[in-house]
Order: C-alpha cells, then structure tokens, then sequence
C-alpha cells in the first residue's frame, strides 16, 4: 500500500465499513481530519484514517463517548486508563440493571401496588452504607439491651445480611423483601420476643444457652418421629419427649418438670414463625448460604408433644 496514496470519504467507506455519514460526522467533529482537498474541494485522507477509524469504532461499539474518543485518538488520554475508568463505570451500570430487572421481577410476581413498588424499588437502590445502617437499626431493635450475653455475638452475626458487590437477580429481590421485613414493627416484636427469651434463660441458667444445640437435639430425636408417623399425643412417643426435654433441662440447669415443657413449647412456637422461617430463608440467599433445612415439622411435632403433656 502506498503511503501517500489520498482516500476520499467514499474510499474510506468502503474500507472500513463506516457509513459516508458517518466518516463525514468525525471528520466535522475533528476526530478523523482530512490530510489535504481535492481540486474540487472534497475531502482526501491519508492511510492513518483507517486505522483511526477502525480505532474509532470500535471504542464506540465500547460505549465511549466522542470527546473521550476524540481524547484517546488525540493520546491525550491512555487507553488502558479509560478502558479502566469505562469498565468501572458499566460495573456501576450492570448493577443498576439488575437491581431494577430484580424489582421489576418481584413487581410482577408479587402483583405489587404502586407504592409497594415505590417502596421497594427505593430499598433497591440503597448504598451500601444505607443498606448497613437500616440492618444496623434492626439489630438494634432486637437486641439492644441483651447484646452483653456472649452467646448473642455470634447470633448477631450469623442475621446480618451482606450483599455482594455484584448480587445475583435473586440476592437483589431477597434483600429487598428482607428489608421489608425488619422495617416492619410486628416482625421486629417477634425476634425480639425470641431473643428475650434466651437472655431470660441465660440469666436464671448462669449458662449460655446455644440454640443450635437445642435445635440439632430436636431434629435428632424428634426427627425420626415425624418420619415414622408416630402421634405426637400417643404414648409411643413417651420416650422420645423425654430424651429431648431432659437435653433441654440440661441445658438450661432446671429440673424436667412441667413448667419447663411448657417454656420449651413456647419457645419453639416463637421459633417456628412462619416470617421468622422466611427470614432466615432470604438471609440464606442474601449471603450465599445453603438454604436453611426446614425444621417446622419437627417443631410442629414436638410443640403438640408438649401440650399433650403439659395441659392441666
């Protein structure tokens, strides 16, 4: 190819495979000058336009705009810089879309109204400091006043949400409906019901009373139960009341006795609350967890164990 061979805007049409518009447009625009005219006054570019223009395109295909374009071209501006700076900004940008992909999507699961859309589409687009502020206010209504018992730091821990930087569609609509839920003052009084209730224990124990413990004994014992089909109220199921309501005595330091059944059957009504279970099942997506393994039968189960026993 010979260097100082001149190419007329139709030339270079045909070249690149940019429109005769469109060349005219940068050229107007200072982004790909001319290098002389023609007799008649047209426009004639030297063999560097290709490569401009190929440059050109494909920055655009990229998103930049002109004068960024114009910037790179110029080498006013590094590339790497501003294929950084852009790959920044479409991070920004896929986050926005998901994040409205994720309340359009629960919009039209949900069949929301116009201000429950509102309301979620704003809990959406919360920052990150915003998002930890209103967990923090949750927390804070929940166990303040309690959080000196040591066994509450981990469970503290173990509610927080944390959405990732670049969240899943699904992580997005979790946080969104667990949002809403610890705005709303009735779930609030649950949790804080339930957390009461293992304060109050750990205090006439002198002990730290682990919940996890107490659940894993539930789903060893009574698990089996509920597979078998076994009647909660029939004396078959004697025995396997006793093994976890003495596992329960232990730990709390209490003797087995009636009053004690009758606070673990409350105890596990509250922690078999319907929204409670949501909770942790849309905490679970949140973080990227295993999904918690439901335990409501055995709970349901073992509560109408309790009050077969308990009643007066």
């Amino acid at each position: 190819m010979n260097g100082d061979t001149l190419y007329s805007i139709g030339e270079l049409a045909r070249r690149t495979g940019l429109t005769v518009k469109t060349i005219r447009f940068y050229s107007d625009r200072g982004i790909v000058s001319p290098t002389d005219r023609s007799p008649a006054g047209y426009r004639l570019f030297s063999i560097d336009a290709v490569a401009r223009l190929d440059l050109v395109r494909t920055l655009r295909e990229l998103g930049l705009d002109l004068p960024t374009i114009r910037k790179v071209v110029d080498r006013e501006l590094s590339l790497p810089e501003v294929a950084a700076a852009h790959a920044e900004a479409l991070t920004v940008q896929i986050r926005v879309l998901r994040l409205r992909r994720a309340v359009l999507t629960a919009v039209a699961e949900r069949g929301s109204t116009p201000e429950e859309t509102e309301r979620m589409h704003q809990l959406a687009r919360l920052s990150e400091d915003e998002r930890s502020r209103l967990t923090g206010d949750f927390i804070d209504a929940v166990f303040g006043g309690l959080d000196a018992a040591p066994t509450f730091a981990g469970v503290m821990r173990s509610m927080t949400p944390e959405l990732p930087r670049n969240p899943k569609t699904e992580q997005v609509q979790a946080w969104v409906e667990l949002a809403e839920m610890s705005l709303d003052p009735g779930f609030r009084a649950v949790v804080r019901r339930m957390a009461e209730d293992q304060a109050a224990e750990h205090a006439r124990s002198g002990v730290t009373v682990p919940r996890r413990e107490i659940t894993a004994a539930l789903r060893d014992q009574a698990g089996p139960a509920v597979t078998a089909g076994i009647d909660p109220a029939s004396p078959q199921a004697n025995p396997i009341v006793a093994q976890f309501t003495a596992h329960y005595a232990h730990l709390l330091g209490r003797p087995d006795d009636v009053e004690l059944r009758r606070r673990l059957a409350t105890r596990l009504e509250r922690a078999n609350e319907p929204r409670w279970r949501r909770y942790l099942q849309l905490l679970a997506v949140v973080n990227g967890w295993p999904a918690p393994e439901s335990l409501a039968p055995v709970f349901d189960w073992s509560v109408q164990a309790l009050r077969a026993r308990t009643r007066r």
